[in-house]
């Protein structure tokens, strides 16, 4: 099993844009074989703080997920929302691979 934490920080004015494109990507990452669990999840504290908490049942069901259609147009959109580098932490067994 693998755990994908992806933090992002994005533009204020950007968020109901945002999250409208994450909902979309949401519905259709769930569909994806080796998918276990897909959410976003909002920082109490900091409206411009967003976590994607992703379970996948192993490393190898990422690589099509990575470039899947929904994938690219939810990060045109993203790309455009940020207002710092994204942090991804790939977790397994073994480790912890921070991007």
């Amino acid at each position: 099993m693998i755990y994908v934490v992806a933090t992002l920080t994005i533009k204020p004015e950007t968020r109901a844009e945002f999250i409208a494109a994450a909902k979309a990507c949401i519905k259709e990452t769930r569909k994806e074989p080796g998918n276990i669990a897909y959410d976003l999840h909002e920082s109490v504290t900091d409206q411009s703080r967003m976590v994607f908490v992703e379970q996948w049942e192993n490393a190898e069901a990422l690589v099509p997920h990575r470039t899947a259609e929904h994938m690219k147009a939810f990060g045109r959109v993203a790309v455009k929302c940020f207002s710092a580098p994204p942090k991804i932490e790939i977790i397994t067994p073994e480790k912890v691979d921070v991007r």
